[in-house]
This record gives structure tokens, C-alpha cells and sequence, in this order.
């Protein structure tokens, strides 16, 4: 499976562009503001959007890409999410005022997009991928994503603060690669936890709850373009003072826009 990046970012500003997965050329994980770097003709092959939450930094670009392909496509595309994040979505977006309901248009028995929910703990078999639901604790309804690959499962958190329930499925999983939130600095730990987003500090503890003896990459995602510095060097330093097991540290990295894995 190939994942690439499209957006990562907690905000936006010049090549900071907001969460958004591509999984292969089919699936879609999040519709934030890196939708837009696709084509047309990538956006076309996008059957299934997966939302971890309604928040605008994830579903951005999702009116903008429905408008831009709907008319050219055959089968409507299927938003898979929380029933709150769709009920979020129909209330404050496909709602006629800000975005034409696109779940009832051209016509409610052919419409460009159709809704699905999700809940915690389902299993989905999307285009071929087995796609797991996570839990997370954000200030919206939310959850994260596991997808199983070749080489383990692709793991990716969503929005969330401390999450006991998600690290012990996690502990269950081979994990091929963690992609995990780290939105604020230090310095405005306060402000992560009552937004319940994580700081390295919150991070620190989440990441001691990995089972000893388990090591694969870490990826750093949704950091503020402003204290992206601040909050790697934060990491780095806890980072090289927490072992991992007998004398092995963390392999965090840094998750980019534009970077490709194959799993």
C-alpha cells in the first residue's frame, strides 16, 4: 500500500498544508487543505473519504474537491465517519447555504456523495484495504484509523489528547508505522490540554505506553507552523532521555507533505 502525503500541517501558511492521506490512489484519509495539490484526474479516482473529525483543518477541501469532480464521476463518492461528524457536516456545510447538499443532488437517488458511519472498534473493507476505527478523545466527536498493509498497519491517531483505549489496540497490532499528533509546544501545554490536542510533554506519556520491545518509526503530524521547531527539539530532548527498552530510543521522525511511504 502507498501512502502519501498530501498535508500535515496544523495550520496553514506558505507549504504548510492541513491533514489529508492518500492511501494508494483510492482511498482518502481526511480532506484538509492538501487535498488541492491533486489532480483532477487523482481526485476523480478517489471512490471512499475517510474522516477522523469535522473540524475545518480536516474537511477543508472536501466540498471544494466534491464540486471539482462529482459531474465527471459515475458513482457517488463515499464519506465514511462518525455519525456526529456527519451530522456536523450536513448541519454546517452541505447545508444549501454554505455548500449545496451534494447527498441529494443532481438527484437524492443518484447523489454526488453519500454518507456512511462508522463507529469505534468496526472493521471495513474499503477498495480492497481492511481499514480499523480507533478511538480518540478530542473536543468532537473523532477517531483514528488503522489500515492493514503488506508490511503491518499503517496507524494513525487522528486528533486526540491521552488515549489509554488506543494504545491498548495498538499494543495488539503490528504496526508498521504511527502517525501521531503533536499540535503545541511545551510552553502551551495548558492550552493542548483543555483543546485536547498533545504536547512532547503529554507525548512523552503516550508514547510509555507502547509495549516494551515494540519499536517502529513515529511520525510527528499537525504540528503549528510556527512552533514546529520548538515542538521537534522539545521531543528530541525527552526523546534522548527516555529509553525505549535496553538502550533504544523512539524512532520519531518528522512527517512531511509530499513524502510517499510504501507499506
Amino acid at each position: 500500500m502507498k501512502v502519501r502525503v498530501l498535508g500535515c500541517s496544523g495550520a496553514i501558511a506558505r507549504d504548510c498544508r492541513t491533514t489529508s492521506f492518500l492511501l494508494d490512489h483510492d482511498v482518502l484519509v481526511d480532506a484538509g487543505t492538501g487535498v488541492g495539490d491533486l489532480t483532477l484526474d487523482e481526485m476523480r479516482g478517489i471512490d471512499h473519504v475517510l474522516l477522523t473529525h469535522s473540524h475545518l483543518d480536516h474537511v477543508a477541501a472536501l466540498p471544494l474537491m466534491v464540486d471539482a469532480i462529482a459531474a465527471q464521476r459515475t458513482s457517488p463518492i463515499q464519506i465514511h465517519a462518525l455519525q456526529g461528524t456527519i451530522d456536523a457536516l450536513r448541519a454546517h456545510i452541505f447545508n444549501n447555504t454554505i455548500w449545496p447538499d451534494f447527498s441529494r443532488i443532481p438527484a437524492p437517488e443518484a447523489p454526488f456523495v453519500s454518507f456512511h458511519p462508522l463507529a469505534v472498534g468496526q472493521t471495513l473493507l474499503l477498495a480492497g484495504k481492511l481499514v480499523e476505527v480507533l478511538p480518540a478523545v478530542h473536543t468532537v466527536p473523532a477517531v483514528g484509523y488503522a489500515v492493514a498493509a503488506e508490511s503491518g498497519c499503517w496507524v494513525f491517531t487522528g486528533d486526540t489528547e491521552r488515549n489509554p483505549a488506543l494504545w491498548a489496540r495498538i499494543n495488539q497490532l503490528n504496526v508498521a508505522m504511527l502517525v501521531i499528533e503533536t499540535a503545541f509546544s511545551n510552553r502551551e501545554r495548558d492550552l493542548a490540554k483543555r483543546s485536547l490536542h498533545l504536547s512532547p510533554h503529554a507525548l512523552a506519556s503516550e508514547l510509555d505506553c507502547i509495549d516494551k520491545g515494540k519499536n517502529y518509526p513515529i511520525y510527528i503530524t499537525h504540528t503549528k507552523p510556527a512552533e514546529t521547531d520548538l515542538i521537534m527539539a522539545e521531543i528530541q530532548r525527552f526523546d534522548q532521555t527516555a529509553p525505549f527498552g535496553p538502550n533504544v530510543t523512539h524512532d520519531i521522525r518528522w512527517l512531511r507533505a509530499g513524502q510517499e511511504f510504501e507499506l
